[in-house]
Order: structure tokens, then C-alpha cells, then sequence
């Protein structure tokens, strides 16, 4: 055995013999802290009261020697099932699985889990999964859904926090939003830079919060270029809707956009598929945006001009805001930040 092997295996803290399972108390030893100290990193509640040198040493030293609290005992004290429901909408696209897991992932360090739950109905109203929720549940996270769609499992009895819902509507306790608008402004702005004045909205046919912002913003900041035009089109989330919807749009009476801005990746992969059935290149005949950035964007060609939504990170904020709802704290406030990632899909025009 190599001397760097030798001593990492030396420097490996271990369970004290005749123990089943690690505990509290064998952490403490390996991170040189007391039991209280390490009840405090584990439950979250140590900031203020150890550093975040002997946090990172407690965490670490449980990781090595695989510890796990005991939750049933702890929820019995508690009274909580440490459970959390995300229901979102429908799992049709990648974006409510990195939702999931970038809520799942910090539920996880808090030891809560996570039901993902798929609303039949789509925005809502969503069904309650439990023969009763408010037994079953410590809260709720409910992405892209209607402020009334959570009445079923009563959502205003549980802590609720809404993700991409209108923050002056909500039935929950706090509101995690992506700054979808400024997106929108960072699109219709790389369009309008690159000389674009016929535009075509193709819009999710969603009776969505976040749909309604996409459009408002995209006529306010249409308007304040004089000289431009937009047509809007709606359509159904899905690749054969976006394509009925776009070549009908663009095969109108009156001069054709020259640039196309899609509420969805999946709205403009429907574009491009029209486009070339009339026989149009992109982006030499028309510019086409989207948004949410999934893996499509870049299985498209041209590659997608797209706005960037980090739906992990959405998904992180959405739990720990919840967590802090569960605590009396208050939730972190702000938007979370969206980008415009410029691709080939987009051109001056002809």
C-alpha cells in the first residue's frame, strides 16, 4: 500500500467498535465538536451559533462514516412526516424534472422527501394522491400552476409555496419566480439589435401566469420601437400544435415576420419543421427564438437562440424557501436571473 493510500485510510474516522450503526456521538469524536454541536449542523440550524469551518468538518465526518439521524424518532418528537408534494403540471418536458431535482436534492439534506405528483388535468385543479394530504404532508411546492388548482388537496390548510405563479394571486405562504420577463425583454432586444421590425408571437395557448407575462412584455418592449409589428399565434405545448399554428400565422395575408418568438423550445422546434415545409431557411428567411433551453435546443439546426431557465436552481430555491416556511423564517427574496443564450437559429434579416 502506497504511503498517500496508508494515510488516508489512517485519517478515515470509524465507528466505535461494538457499534450496529454510526451515531450521533461517533461523529461528534470524528469532527472533534460536541454531540450538540453536531445536532445543530444537522439540523440546519447552526448558522450563528458554530462556523462554517466546524459545520463543513461535522458534514464531512458524517458523509465518512456513512451517518444517517434517526428520522423516525425525531418525527415522532416532531409530529411531522417530513414529506413535501411537488406537483407541477405534466412531465412532458425536461424542465419539472430539473425541477424535481434540484428540489429532491436539497430536501434530501434536510431529510425530507420529495413526492413528485403530475397534475391530470394539466394547470389544474390537481387531485388529492393521499386519502388525505394534510395527514400525510408537512407542505406543498406546486410549479406553474393555477393560484385555484391546489383546492382539491387543500393547499391553503398546508404550506404552500408557488413556483412561476403570480406573486399578487398566491394562495401560498411565498413565491419563487424566475425573472421570465426580463427574458423576454433580452430576446425581443438581440431581435430587434439585429434589425428585425415583423415579428410573430407564438404563444403557449395556456391560461398561465407566466404565458400572460411573456406576452405583455413582449408588446411593451415592441413598442417602444416605432415602426415595428407583431402577429400572435396560439398554440398547443407540443411540436405538431407549433407547427399547424406557425405555418398558418406565416402564410397570413400582409407582409411575413421576419422573426419568430416562441414561448417554449419545443413551439420552435414546430417552427423550424414549418418553416421548411414553405420552403423558408433559418435563419437566412426567418429568425426564431425560444425558451427554457432544453436539450432540444441544441439537437436543432441551426442550434436554438434561446432564453436559459435554470430549473434545478428553481427547483433549490422553491424547497429551501418552503423549509424556511416550515421554520418561521422568511424566504429568500428576489427573482431568480434567466439569460438570452445566442445560437445560429437567429440573423439580421434579408
Amino acid at each position: 500500500m502506497s504511503a498517500v493510500h496508508e494515510s488516508r485510510r489512517k485519517s478515515r474516522p470509524t465507528v466505535a467498535r461494538g457499534s450496529t450503526r454510526p451515531t450521533s456521538r461517533d461523529v461528534a469524536q470524528a469532527a472533534g465538536v460536541s454531540q450538540a454541536a453536531v445536532s445543530l449542523v444537522l439540523g440546519d440550524k447552526w448558522r450563528g451559533r458554530v462556523s462554517q469551518a466546524t459545520a463543513e468538518r461535522v458534514r464531512e465526518a458524517a458523509r465518512d462514516l456513512g451517518y444517517r439521524p434517526n428520522l423516525a424518532a425525531r418525527n415522532l418528537r416532531l409530529g411531522r412526516t417530513r414529506t413535501v408534494l411537488l406537483v407541477v403540471p405534466a412531465l412532458t418536458t425536461e424542465f419539472f424534472a430539473g425541477v424535481y431535482t434540484g428540489a429532491a436534492r436539497v430536501a434530501a439534506e434536510h431529510g425530507f422527501g420529495v413526492v413528485l405528483y403530475p397534475s391530470p388535468e394539466g394547470i389544474g385543479p390537481a387531485r388529492d394522491p393521499f386519502a388525505s394530504a394534510q395527514s400525510a404532508l408537512d407542505g406543498v411546492l406546486a410549479s406553474s400552476m393555477a393560484a385555484d388548482a391546489l383546492t382539491a388537496i387543500r393547499g391553503e390548510a398546508l404550506p404552500l409555496v408557488m413556483l412561476d405563479s403570480d406573486p399578487d394571486g398566491s394562495l401560498g405562504a411565498a413565491t419563487v419566480n424566475l425573472d421570465i420577463a426580463d427574458g423576454i425583454r433580452q430576446a425581443a432586444t438581440h431581435l430587434l439589435s439585429l434589425g428585425h421590425r415583423r415579428f410573430l408571437h407564438l404563444a403557449a395557448d395556456v391560461p398561465s401566469w407566466t404565458f400572460d407575462v411573456r406576452a405583455r412584455e413582449l408588446a411593451a418592449r415592441l413598442d417602444e420601437v416605432p415602426g415595428t409589428s407583431v402577429r400572435t399565434a396560439h398554440s398547443p405545448i407540443s411540436i405538431n400544435g407549433a407547427v399547424t399554428a406557425a405555418q398558418t400565422a406565416l402564410t397570413a395575408p400582409g407582409p411575413r415576420p421576419t422573426a419568430v418568438l416562441c414561448d417554449d423550445d419545443q413551439l420552435a422546434a414546430g417552427t423550424y419543421k414549418a418553416a421548411r415545409r414553405l420552403g423558408l431557411r433559418i435563419p437566412d428567411d426567418l429568425s426564431v427564438t425560444g425558451v427554457d433551453d432544453l436539450a432540444l435546443a441544441t439537437a436543432m439546426d441551426p442550434e436554438l437562440t434561446t432564453v436559459h431557465l435554470n430549473a434545478e436552481l428553481f427547483g433549490e430555491r422553491g424547497m429551501r424557501a418552503l423549509l424556511a416556511v416550515l421554520e418561521d423564517r422568511t424566504p429568500e427574496s428576489g427573482d431568480i436571473p434567466v439569460h438570452l443564450v445566442v445560437r445560429s437559429s437567429t440573423a439580421p434579416p434579408r
